[in-house]
């Protein structure tokens, strides 16, 4: 029988799909040749329903399901999915409990729990798919009073803001160059706070209401309230005015991120501000202490220096954990040279106020990390970044059931984002053992929703992620660390190729010759192939992006060099790179 075209045929056999899932228990569409359909049957200990037109059925069950594989399993008019969804159901209960028609119904398909990007993502794209599907998000205020809208971390006091007021660091320093390049203009140049502040604030504004609208034309539901289980299947939902709603869903996922952590010292909530502060502060900081070494603090500390304020860092042991150490500390010799300064070694054990205002005055005390020294310091602002914290501990995951890391908050999934409760999945920071950026909860998002509900089989790859630290000397990397891959292959099974460089437009303006670095860490073992990239110098972000698609290619050393650079350029230096660290040779570079 040839497939069925016209809309009454459609129409018919749609009706005979459905009659057939309405009318059985257990009905399993599949080929009688195809050894995945004899596998669910035996599992189900049922016979297979094997149509004579089958590419009619398996179009039409495309139509309905998402899904044109087969087998295609429904159980009590449940779609289960294909093979490995219904194995996988099998192993987790869900598929007794179809079986024993625990089928209950639900509010709604799914219940997204935070409005961050990744939240967002995977709701959208389940929405697209035909489910009905809730987000819920509320902004729990700071100490200091500051909340935001809806998009989470990255829109509101994350990426886009920080990587706006670094902008606003790096055109004063083309400001600087541009005098050398001609440019002529009054000697005094100010930068104003409130300005900036209203301009990157308005810009987060438009975000917010651009989420809002978006949800609603994909007819998300979307409700600003504080979501918190009751029962494995149901939540409660107070909102701002204390107001409790209950809603049910098939299935949940967590997407709640995280944030700053404080120092648990006298004076840290009454006094000190984190990024979630920063980016609408509506007085410039002045005079400011950055508490920590990661990468947010080496962040704003830096664009700060760059709009001409006093910063300071206190650092207890190393710069940017986790990152490369060689690249790390290039990048903070770098803000030293240009005015940052950084009190080493040392920690915070109290925080006072001198005199109240806007910035007003805090004194400091601090503690030397290695000897019983004590010092002090008086700054306008203080700016912890010390980490983050999962938002995990008070959405009531005790009565879902759901397993949580009690040291550091962070939920373990498997390979497909599901918690140890089936019906429960976690994307994004809260994930133990991933990568915290907002592209990896975004793809994270879209491949859950789809592997939920379009029968496809695509996980999220955390593997070869490439990332940006925007310092002022920005750094870009995609890979391994030196010392990671040292760990896993061995000091002699690892190659590193690197240099140093000078982009053409520091060579006028006379400034920072050869302090941008480049390097790649090759395996021996297999065809010196590119297992770590590492980039410091201008534009790191659209340097790196392109290298990380080569890396998820599997590029080669040899391959790089032929490759034909692009003159004159900064990326080109890894098209062209012959030093290795374990020669010891020269890698400045004295112009093109």
């Amino acid at each position: 029988m040839p497939p069925i075209e016209n809309d009454t045929g459609k129409s018919e056999l749609k009706s005979r799909i459905q009659q057939l899932i309405d009318s059985n228990q257990v009905v399993v569409f599949s080929k009688s040749y195809c050894p995945y359909c004899v596998k669910v049957s035996f599992r189900l200990q049922h016979s297979l329903f094997c149509p004579e037109d089958g590419t009619s059925y398996q179009d039409m069950l495309l139509e309905m399901t998402g899904q044109k594989t087969v087998p295609n399993v429904f159980i009590n008019k449940t779609h289960v999915g294909g093979c490995d969804k219904t194995m996988q159901a099998h192993k987790d209960g869900s598929l007794q409990q179809l079986l024993n028609g625990e089928n209950e119904s639900y509010d709604y398909d799914l219940i997204v729990i935070g409005g961050g990007s990744g939240g967002l993502a995977c709701s959208k794209e389940a929405a697209i798919l035909g489910k009905k599907v809730m987000v819920l998000d509320y902004v729990v205020p700071t100490p200091k009073g500051t909340t935001w809208g809806l998009g989470g971390t990255c829109v509101n006091v994350g990426c886009i803001p920080k990587k706006l007021m670094h902008q606003t660091a790096m055109l004063g320093t083309a400001m600087q160059d541009a005098r050398k390049f001609g440019w002529e203009f009054e000697e005094t140049v100010k930068h104003n706070w409130e300005t900036m502040r209203t301009a990157v604030n308005n810009y987060i504004g438009s975000l917010n209401w651009g989420y809002r609208v978006a949800l609603r034309d994909k007819n998300v539901n979307y409700v600003n309230a504080y979501a918190e289980f009751i029962e494995p299947h149901k939540i409660k939902a107070t909102n701002k005015r204390g107001k409790e709603t209950f809603y049910t869903a098939a299935k949940f996922v967590l997407a709640t991120g995280e944030r700053p952590r404080y120092l648990g010292i006298p004076g840290d909530k009454e006094y000190c501000i984190t990024s979630d502060d920063l980016f609408s502060l509506p007085y410039c900081p002045g005079k400011t202490l950055v508490i920590g070494a990661s990468y947010v603090a080496l962040e704003c500390g830096g664009f700060l220096a760059g709009l001409g304020l006093d910063v300071t860092i206190m650092v207890r042991s190393i710069l940017l954990r986790g990152f490369d150490q060689d690249m790390a500390n290039r990048a903070g010799e770098h803000m030293e040279e240009h005015g940052v300064k950084f009190l080493r070694k040392y920690v915070p054990i109290k925080v006072e106020e001198l005199e109240a205002g806007t910035p007003g005055r805090l004194k400091v005390t601090a503690k030397s990390t290695e000897t019983d020294e004590i010092i002090e310091g008086e700054y306008n602002t203080v700016l912890i970044a010390v980490g983050r914290d999962a938002c995990t501990d008070k959405i009531g995951l005790d009565k879902a059931g759901v397993k949580v890391n009690s040291k550091n908050g962070k939920i373990p999934v498997n390979d497909e984002e599901q918690t140890n409760v089936p019906h429960i999945y976690a994307i994004g920071d809260i994930l133990e053992g991933k990568w915290e950026l907002t592209p990896v909860a975004i793809q994270a998002g879209k491949l859950l929703a789809r592997r939920l509900y379009r029968g496809s089989t695509l996980k999220c790859d955390y593997i070869n992620v490439p990332t940006t630290v925007f310092t002022p000397l920005e750094y870009g990397s995609c890979g391994l660390s030196e010392e990671r891959a040292i760990e896993l292959y061995g000091q002699d099974n690892i190659e590193v190729f690197h240099s140093l460089f000078w982009p053409l437009e520091f060579t006028v303006p006379g400034r920072d010759n050869n302090r941008c670095y480049g390097k790649i860490i090759c395996n021996k073992l297999d065809d010196d192939r590119v297992i770590g990239f590492h980039y410091l110098g201008p534009n790191a972000g659209e340097v790196t992006q392109g290298f990380g698609a080569a890396m998820k290619c599997r590029v080669t050393k040899e391959q790089l060099d032929s490759t034909i650079g692009i003159h004159p350029t900064c990326a080109e230096v890894f098209t062209t790179l012959e030093v290795t660290k374990s020669s010891g040779g020269d890698i400045t570079q004295a112009g093109c």
